[in-house]
């Protein structure tokens, strides 16, 4: 199976592949509210030392298993040895559950972009934000759509589908964020947005905040899921992995000051609050745009700059179960889709009616939707990501492939592999169990 299995037409549809899954809803939706409810600056600096020095060790990790067993990821941990083999499914069933809530924005993105228009008009959005969120059909209906689109896209196989829609949105995301961020960077005070996002507050520099922040760059960089180490299997033997590493790290840190940059001058501009969390995109930005020249226009490109970002990591996120199922039970590509598009929205609809007919149903006292992202950004993410260091640092002791270029970075990609990621894991794990 494995001769006949896909490959990168290119080394750079496999870059531009591997920053769309890691350029997603975590860089512009995310990061921006988790920055201000930590600190601004502050947060922002730990943030990129984290995702260049403890980040790079397990993300060049699972690339480079992915590239070394030419296996999808439960076939990955069984190459390394069978009785890993249930390690690898957790990757998958965490990709699964991902989506499961991660798609619901997506559907919310939908709407936003549909009803631009409609926006400008809106007195209150925390009150409109809150019914449509609570209806029970029409949110329904577009987290439909929106699992349809991405599993489209991974249906048509990696050429013709997973490359071809990040070689379009990708440009698109780029283009309409910078587009974004001089419009932002013109308005009154935006020098504010700036000095809050560049001008670092040591005195709110705690441990929960660098927890935060670790979070957030395992979160975005879409690692412990399996599907970067499911796209590391599709690259052929020439290809290096190292500067492609950094490469994926340098973009996905770009994206995301370009989207604090594009949002915290905003903010400030009107007198907003950086701190006021999820509803900060669907809530405050909205009202921001209508109270700006061609506000609806500039809402309606935002939006569609959030839906390009949510495509391309949802791709990635259906790709890793797609190539287990075609791979460990011999399904075509197109079956294996619409297999996932059952077993996703058969989690999804309940847990975009937790917003609504289903809100007092609790799972450890969370709705659906608040447990899912818990379970799977807290917990699971990480403990994936621990269980994989662990074998390759001391079962599969990958420091003997030599994919460092001198002794020195390889003994402390090692060391890094084998005690300080781990480390760093177990206390997020702990972190999150609180």
């Amino acid at each position: 199976m494995e001769n006949n299995r896909p490959v990168w037409t290119s080394k750079y549809a496999f870059i531009i592949t591997a920053i769309g899954s890691a350029v997603g809803l975590g860089n512009i939706w995310r990061f921006p509210y988790v920055m201000g409810q930590n600190g601004g600056a502050i947060f922002l600096v730990t943030y990129i030392l984290l995702i260049c020095t403890i980040c790079f060790i397990p993300l060049l990790n699972e690339l480079y298993v992915g590239k070394l067993t030419k296996k999808e990821c439960v076939g990955a941990y069984e190459a390394i040895n069978p009785k890993f083999k249930y390690f690898g499914a957790l990757n998958p069933i965490t990709g699964i559950l991902i989506s499961a809530f991660y798609f619901i924005v997506g559907g919310w993105i939908i709407n936003y972009i549909c009803k631009w228009k409609l926006l400008s008009q809106i007195s209150d959005y925390g009150e409109y934000f809150s019914k449509f969120i609570a209806e029970p059909v029409y949110p329904c209906l577009l987290t439909l759509l929106f699992i349809f689109i991405c599993v489209y896209f991974t249906a048509r196989g990696l050429k013709n589908g997973i490359e071809k829609a990040n070689k379009i949105f990708m440009p698109m995301l780029a283009i309409l964020l910078i587009f974004l961020v001089i419009i932002s960077l013109n308005l009154p005070d935006a020098q504010k947005g700036l000095e809050y996002m560049f001008k670092p507050d040591f005195s709110k520099l705690n441990f929960h905040m660098v927890l935060a922040a670790l979070g957030q760059a395992f979160f975005t960089l879409s690692i412990g899921m399996g599907a970067l180490l499911t796209y590391g299997s599709y690259i052929k033997e020439d290809k290096t992995l190292v500067k492609s590493v950094y490469t994926i790290i340098l973009s996905d840190t770009t994206f995301a000051l370009l989207a604090g940059i594009m949002i915290f001058p905003a903010v400030f501009s009107f007198g907003m609050e950086p701190n006021s969390g999820a509803g900060l995109v669907f809530v405050t930005l909205p009202k921001i745009f209508s109270q700006i020249p061609f506000g609806d226009l500039i809402s309606f490109a935002f939006f569609v700059l959030l839906f390009c970002a949510a495509v391309t990591s949802g791709i990635s996120i259906v790709e890793g179960p797609c190539a287990t199922l075609t791979e460990r039970f011999n399904m075509s590509r197109q079956k294996a889709c619409a297999l996932l598009f059952v077993i996703i929205s058969l989690i999804a609809i309940p847990t975009t009616l937790s917003f609504g007919i289903l809100g007092d149903f609790k799972v450890f006292g969370k709705t659906l939707f608040d447990f899912l992202d818990y379970l799977t950004s807290n917990l699971m993410l990480p403990s994936n990501t621990l269980i994989l260091c662990l074998i390759s640092g001391w079962y599969l002791k990958i420091k003997g492939y030599k994919i460092l270029k001198n002794k020195f970075s390889e003994s402390l990609f090692d060391i890094g592999l084998k005690f300080i990621v781990p480390i760093a894991l177990i206390f997020l794990i702990i972190a999150g169990l609180k």
